[in-house]
């Protein structure tokens, strides 16, 4: 589907239909200013374009300019609750500010905070999940349907509405993944705002990535989604913007990263294709360029089922074939097949 977008600025990017950015947040705590800074650093090294952080008490406040002054990417202010730390953070210069306008108290509070983000050109995201969705809505629809989180979602972007405030964007997410996907099919429909995808509670590395894969993955490629995060437990955060990164190149919807692939290997593989796949890949990080890299376990896999791969290799009995677009180029010693690839692949590179 072609969704139409109603453009949301956050800092120096728009979110608009067009390109689709990474977002994490920061999991050091609020009191460890040098450690949130350390790692909002290392996040948007490692490629992560909108990056949040909680703001849940005043003293945290002092984190935004901490963290601004090191960063050149959109940084968010989760907040919940006290809608005085959403007025401290709007002064503090922060780009965007993340709150579910119901839990924050009196329809007063709603429009201080409208005016103040009106006022100095802040979005606000409204944030709902399956614990947050009120009681009246979760009572009508018998729990938290995809359609109770649609109608929670809708109602707080009302609230704002009522203050004259539109630059909005919504999340609904859950931890299961057929409701979140539901949930967002049906809000795409209802409205033109902006949405961030992500699957809630997403569990473990292995378990978020599945889960994010299919609920985000499914949804982009419907058209639906501005902005996505990857929640994983973890102790390395930047995984969550390697996964999501992931999920974008999949699709065809990240640039300027190769894309690897490879065969699943059977009984004609003669050479020790896992260790080279390894390889390959560890060393395609240094590479910044829309290719695709092929690594297949034999002929058969080779330059005929990879034959639209920009560059590749066949693995034989101890050595490789080195092929473009399906077209042999030569055969190389097994231990000589990654460092000739990679020189295969700057050359390209270099020249285009």
């Amino acid at each position: 589907m072609k969704r139409t977008v109603t453009p949301v600025r956050v800092g120096n990017l728009t979110l608009d239909g067009g390109k689709i950015y990474i977002q994490s947040m920061l999991s050091v705590l609020s009191t460890d200013i040098p450690g949130n800074v350390r790692q909002a650093r290392e996040l948007e090294k490692a490629g992560c374009e909108i990056l949040r952080v909680a703001i849940p008490d005043h003293e945290a406040v002092a984190l935004i300019p901490a963290i601004k002054e090191q960063i050149s990417i959109p940084l968010v202010a989760d907040i919940h609750f006290d809608y005085r730390l959403a007025l401290e953070a709007a002064e503090a210069g922060i780009d965007k500010i993340r709150i579910n306008p119901g839990n924050i108290g009196s329809d007063e509070h709603v429009r201080k905070v409208a005016d103040i983000c009106r006022r100095k050109g802040i979005p606000i995201r409204i944030g709902v999940n399956r614990g947050s969705v009120e009681k009246e809505i979760l009572s009508r629809y018998g729990g938290p349907t995809p359609e109770a989180l649609v109608e929670s979602g809708l109602y707080h972007a009302h609230l704002l509405e009522k203050y004259d405030f539109d630059q909005i964007v919504i999340s609904l997410k859950s931890s299961d993944v057929p409701t979140m996907v539901q949930a967002y099919r049906l809000l795409a429909e209802k409205c033109s705002y902006p949405l961030h995808l992500g699957v809630t509670e997403a569990g473990t590395e292995r378990m978020g990535l599945i889960k994010s894969a299919v609920g985000i993955g499914s949804l982009l490629l419907d058209g639906i989604g501005e902005t996505i995060r990857v929640s994983l437990t973890t102790s390395d955060l930047t995984r969550e913007v390697t996964a999501a990164r992931d999920i974008l190149r999949s699709i065809g919807r990240y640039q300027g990263v190769p894309e690897l692939v490879s065969c699943p290997t059977c009984g004609r593989t003669r050479i020790d294709l896992v260790h080279l796949v390894s390889q390959v890949e560890e060393q395609l990080q240094q590479i910044h360029a829309d290719l695709k890299v092929a690594v297949m376990g034999c002929v058969v896999n080779g330059p005929g089922e990879a034959r639209e791969a920009d560059i590749g290799v066949a693995g034989g009995n101890g050595c490789g074939v080195l092929f473009k677009k399906g077209e042999i180029l030569r055969t190389v010693p097994e231990d000589r097949i990654v460092d000739e690839l990679m020189q295969e692949i700057r050359r390209m590179t270099e020249n285009s």
